[in-house]
Order: C-alpha cells, then sequence, then structure tokens
C-alpha cells in the first residue's frame, strides 16, 4: 500500500509507543518482545506499541518498555484523539523464543511476553482480531493505519 502524501513513517524500537492516524506507518523487528497494534473499527485512527518486559522487575525503570506502561499510554493517546480503546481492534505479534537450547518448554521471555499480552488487552476488554506468537524466528511488522490487517514477515537476523 502507498502512504498518504504526508503521512508519518515511523520505526518503533523496544520501548516505543506509536499513535497516528490513515496512512501513517508504523514498522518494527520482533524477536522476544510484542508488538501491539490498536486501529478503531473504522480504521482511521491507531497505535503500536514495542513491548520489552512483560512485568516489572524490582529496581528497574518503569518506561513504556513494561507492557503494563506501554499498554496505558498507547490508550490515553487513542483517548486524546477521541479513540475508546475497549471498542478497538487489536492484533498482537512476536513472543518468539530466541534461545530454544535454554528454553525449550514454554518458559521463555517471548512466551511469558506473549502471554502477559493476550491476558491484558482480555482484562481491558480489548478484542483480538488476529495474532501470531511463539516460533524461533523474527518477526519485520509493517502496518499503515488504514482498512489493510498488519503485514508480518519471518526474518532471519
Amino acid at each position: 500500500m502507498i502512504a498518504e502524501v504526508g503521512a508519518v513513517q515511523q520505526t518503533l524500537h523496544p520501548g516505543d509507543v506509536a499513535c497516528g492516524v490513515r496512512g501513517d506507518r508504523f514498522d518494527t523487528l520482533l524477536g522476544s518482545c510484542v508488538a501491539v497494534v490498536l486501529t478503531d473499527p473504522r480504521r482511521t485512527v491507531g497505535a503500536m506499541c514495542h513491548i520489552v518486559h512483560a512485568t516489572h522487575t524490582p529496581g528497574l525503570q518503569r518506561d513504556s518498555a513494561w507492557g503494563d506502561v506501554a499498554l496505558d499510554l498507547m490508550y490515553r493517546l487513542l483517548r486524546a484523539r477521541g479513540i475508546e480503546p475497549r471498542l478497538c481492534e487489536a492484533y498482537v505479534y512476536g513472543g518468539g523464543n530466541m534461545f530454544p537450547a535454554l528454553f525449550n518448554r514454554g518458559g521463555d521471555v517471548g512466551a511469558n511476553n506473549a502471554r502477559w499480552t493476550i491476558d491484558a488487552l482480555a482484562h481491558d476488554g480489548v478484542r483480538v482480531l488476529h495474532h501470531d506468537l511463539g516460533g524461533t524466528t523474527y518477526r519485520r511488522l509493517r502496518w499503515t493505519v488504514g482498512p489493510d490487517a498488519p503485514q508480518v514477515v519471518a526474518v532471519a537476523v
């Protein structure tokens, strides 16, 4: 899809959160991290975050790398644009096991991130339309705010 003239293109790095309008494009690369895409049903406004840690570890700085902070920030950004987050539709990607030789029974960081994110969205009343979670590959995620679903492809790094 071709972005509209003047559209914003942003690459999200670990811990980033972005919100935009139709035509804006967001990209990110995921391993064990999880990305959440939220969009209103009309697909006029959308947000994306790149979650690094599912739950807070005492002693570490709290910022949008933590799942609860990232989701709260996304919700605030959407509300500032007149969109109620619980009425949004979600797509969730990532949560890979990047060290399968060490974690072969689901106790890996990626599985924990994926499980926490799906549970948090359900708790918040946000419907997940699609998810692509787990596995052992990196994923490149690209999404242009609008009617099309996000594009995700496995990549070798």
